[in-house]
């Protein structure tokens, strides 16, 4: 059996932009406030964090920012994926040496990779560190799908611990607990899907709403575990409208958009990525104020 990285609700922390860089003061606050509020562990320059538009020497500094700041509290998971697998080694050890805990590496998008192609990326990425490795699986987002089979293959390799599965697929998450086992950990990278997955015997989520709602992803996953099934389902499903809210439109445009509505000082969005429609920006405010987050 390999080592767990984390149990719980691991949040895929956004980033917070001025004109110039990013706010490390503000992101210094949050991730006081994740630690304070029950957070298990903090997924730095994630696609929530919008890694994919910032520049590698910005991309490097935070990652170190977030581990020193930390400081050892919870564990710190860099993300460190790219479509090009030297690119991704180079951010891997970069990882490794700034004290990462772990990584995590999504599949190749864009130009994707056959069930061949993403073995040989993962496991040349593993290869390059010796810190836990975290695989990605966002066929949405990335036109690429990791296979269960494929997954069982790149278990193998010993510091390829877990997946945040965010397939949408329950019957995929099932196989893979079933021919993986206890090689290879398993994360809900779906907020609406975090029991089901659970009860599939899954260690925990990397969370989008716990950006906003950090204690009750984390209470949620620990009273599921403990065997408080009631009280973990009342969260699970009393935070649905709020987690359809958060991707009425591409993520992390809601919740970024959120978190600026609750008063953090969130900054920009890079482009692609703009504000919010004012139906959606509607949608998101009604959930908002159902759930308690805003008045």
């Amino acid at each position: 059996m390999k080592k767990t990285v984390f149990t719980g609700s691991g949040v895929a922390i956004i980033t917070p932009f001025t004109e110039n860089g990013v706010n490390y003061d503000e992101l210094g606050r949050m991730l006081d406030y994740h630690i304070e509020n029950g957070t298990d562990s903090i997924i730095i320059c994630g696609t929530t964090g919008e890694a994919s538009t910032m520049p590698d020497e910005e991309h490097c500094a935070t990652i170190k920012y977030a581990v020193d700041r930390v400081a050892g509290k919870i564990p710190v998971i860099a993300g460190t994926g790219s479509n090009d697998t030297p690119h991704a080694i180079k951010l891997t050890k970069f990882a490794e040496s700034a004290g990462a805990d772990a990584i995590l590496t999504v599949t190749p998008y864009y130009n994707k990779a056959t069930q061949k192609g993403l073995i040989e990326h993962f496991t040349a990425i593993a290869n390059s560190v010796k810190i836990p490795v975290i695989l990605y699986n966002v066929p949405s987002r990335t036109g690429c799908n990791i296979k269960p089979e494929t997954l069982k293959e790149l278990s193998k390799i010993d510091n390829i611990v877990a997946v945040k599965e965010a397939s949408g697929d329950l019957s995929q998450v099932a196989k893979i607990a079933s021919i993986c086992g206890d090689e290879l950990d398993i994360y809900s990278g779906n907020d609406d899907q975090i029991l089901p997955v659970l009860s599939l015997g899954g260690k925990g989520v990397i969370s989008v709403v716990a950006n906003v709602a950090p204690k009750e992803t984390h209470d949620m996953v620990y009273k599921f575990l403990e065997g408080n099934i009631k009280e973990a389902k009342e969260l699970q499903l009393g935070m649905i409208e709020l987690c359809d809210a958060l991707f009425c439109e591409v993520n992390p445009i809601p919740v970024k958009t959120a978190l600026g509505l609750m008063g953090w000082n969130t900054g920009h969005l890079r482009l692609p990525l703009t504000s919010m429609e004012e139906n959606t920006l509607n949608q998101l405010k009604t959930a908002m104020k159902n759930y308690g987050l805003i008045k």
